[in-house]
């Protein structure tokens, strides 16, 4: 199937209620009720990769480079379960084999936007360690150090403080591109780069509504984190399947 190329004019930017996200994520759990199989599977598959982080935690480069990849991972975990969610509005067959379809369709969009939220990550990271050494003569703890211990031990105050604000600022910015992006481009096969300005025009528009959305979207993951990853069997697929609810609220027809 062919990319759908339309002006993000098209398509009107619909506000919510700051209470919406929470009926997102009700609407969501429905969606993993009736497809419990396929949803968690991509949970497992979410869980499996971010051990990777636990395992890679103690040194910031390491960090870094997990947390890129998981960038390029991400989109293709979210479409198909956005995939899921659009076939069950729609009355088709929801299963995992059947969500892969919807990667197949849509694979140039989205590896086009996975690869642009990897290189955000990437530049974010560079420009960090850039002005630490600068600052500092330092950019981390050397990796002999930290190979068994805690890495936070041996991070002074200026480079927590400048690694937690560069965490923070790309956090931001993945949400803000990321808010509809992968739904549009599943069900509407716009390219990347049109559905990641819709995200934008949709962050920007209603921020107490995104801004709701975002503190719950970091409570799960915080939550699925301190389960030492079971929680993010059931978080992910969640998330992933109230991404397309979120959309399908926000983004009116043209």
């Amino acid at each position: 199937m062919s990319a759908t190329h339309h002006s993000i004019d098209m398509y009107p930017v619909h506000r919510v209620p700051i209470t919406r996200p929470f009926i997102w994520l009700s609407e969501a759990w429905n969606d993993m009720f009736h497809h419990p199989a396929a949803s968690l599977a991509y949970g497992w598959i979410v869980a499996t990769f971010g051990a990777l982080i636990i395992a890679y935690s103690r040194h910031p480069f390491y960090l870094a480079l997990v947390i890129a990849a998981f960038l390029l991972v991400g989109p293709i975990i979210t479409a198909g379960l956005c995939e899921l969610s659009r076939r069950r509005d729609h009355g088709e067959e929801a299963t995992f084999q059947a969500s892969i379809e919807g990667l197949k369709h849509n694979r140039r969009a989205l590896l086009q936007f996975a690869t642009t939220l990897a290189a955000i990550a990437v530049v974010g990271f560079v420009l960090c360690a850039s002005v630490l050494y600068s600052a500092t003569g330092s950019i981390a703890p050397n990796f002999q150090s930290t190979i068994w211990g805690n890495v936070m031990t041996h991070l002074s105050s200026t480079q927590l403080l400048i690694y937690g604000l560069t965490f923070a600022v790309l956090s931001l910015i993945v949400f803000a591109l990321s808010v509809v992006t992968v739904p549009m481009i599943i069900d509407r096969h716009v390219d990347a780069n049109s559905a990641m300005r819709m995200s934008l025009r949709a962050a920007l528009k209603d921020l107490p509504a995104m801004l709701m959305w975002a503190i719950l979207v970091l409570g799960l993951v915080l939550v699925g984190y301190a389960t030492w990853l079971l929680g993010m069997i059931i978080v992910l697929p969640l998330l992933g399947h109230a991404t397309w609810y979120a959309y399908r609220d926000i983004v009116e027809e043209a």
